[in-house]
């Protein structure tokens, strides 16, 4: 099994001609950004968001923690669109400009796999990465399928749920075709109704304390994961739990700043939110 260990300044590779693009006037500049859960190649995607988003965070290093790209779905009925394949070229273009973007493979993008431990200019492609934060933690970065016991033992029964799933995800489509129409931001059905399911928030905690605890066996002091669609933050089982959320439903994303704090950014709404907005969740609001 092939892994990263988070690499000095001093490796960094050396910054493409590019380099110089103009970036937005109001960019966040951070230290780390972490996605996950992007399922490009679905009609729930929200690809538009996550250019914005990745538009107005300049980051040194971008962690792709999975799902990127929805191999299950593409492989049943291709879907493709000019939104999709510019989330594409915005990662390549950050690796062509000397950022480093590292690949934790998924479930959904389990192809990906095949490629562990290969470097593809600034990309590199890992199974799983331990990240040293400002504030002293490791981290592992993992995309957390392998803990999930519906995944690794019944992958019919994953397959059946992931069908239903999209069936749900249909009705953020149109439900926010109409709330965009009354100047809404954007809100997903899906989500708010899978948190109201009891048996979806007991596997939720279940998956967490997992996670928790595969952390501590590598010594790390800290996970950062996806796969389950919730993003969280919290030290509820020994090591700070963070889960980046994903780009279907919740449009989260987390970053890590020059101060060593970890942060959850909700970005549902375009254009962009502005500074001080309540799509900002800072670490004690995002607490699940």
């Amino acid at each position: 099994m092939t892994f990263l260990r988070e690499r000095r300044d001093g490796d960094r590779p050396a910054q493409h001609p590019d380099a110089a693009r103009s970036l937005p006037r109001d960019v966040t500049r951070v230290r780390s950004l972490f996605i996950s859960d992007v399922h490009l190649g679905t009609r729930g995607c929200q690809a538009d968001r996550l250019i914005d988003f990745l538009r107005h965070h300049d980051a040194e290093t971008l962690y792709l923690v999975g799902d990127i790209v929805d191999g299950w779905c593409l492989r049943s009925s291709w879907y493709w669109p000019t939104a999709h394949n510019a989330v594409v070229q915005e990662l390549v273009d950050l690796a062509r400009r000397g950022k480093r973007v590292v690949y934790v493979a998924g479930n959904h993008d389990e192809f990906v796999r095949d490629y562990v431990g290969s470097a593809f200019g600034g990309l590199e492609v890992v199974e799983y990465a331990i990240h040293r934060g400002i504030d002293g933690r490791d981290y592992l970065v993992v995309h957390g399928d392998h803990f999930d016991l519906v995944v690794r033992h019944a992958r019919w029964l994953a397959l059946l749920g992931d069908a239903g799933y999209r069936t749900a995800l249909a009705s953020n489509v149109w439900l926010n075709k109409i709330r965009s129409r009354f100047g809404l931001a954007y809100w997903s059905f899906s989500s708010w109704a899978k948190l109201r399911v009891k048996n979806a928030v007991s596997h939720i905690g279940h998956f967490e304390e997992v996670l928790s605890s595969e952390a501590a066996r590598h010594q790390a002091q800290g996970v950062i994961c996806g796969h389950i669609h919730h993003a969280a933050m919290h030290d509820d089982f020994g090591v700070r739990y963070i889960n980046t959320g994903d780009w279907v439903e919740s449009c989260t994303g987390v970053v890590e700043h020059h101060d060593g704090r970890f942060e959850i950014i909700r970005w549902t709404a375009l254009p962009h939110p502005m500074p001080g907005d309540a799509s900002v969740v800072p670490f004690a609001k995002a607490v699940a």
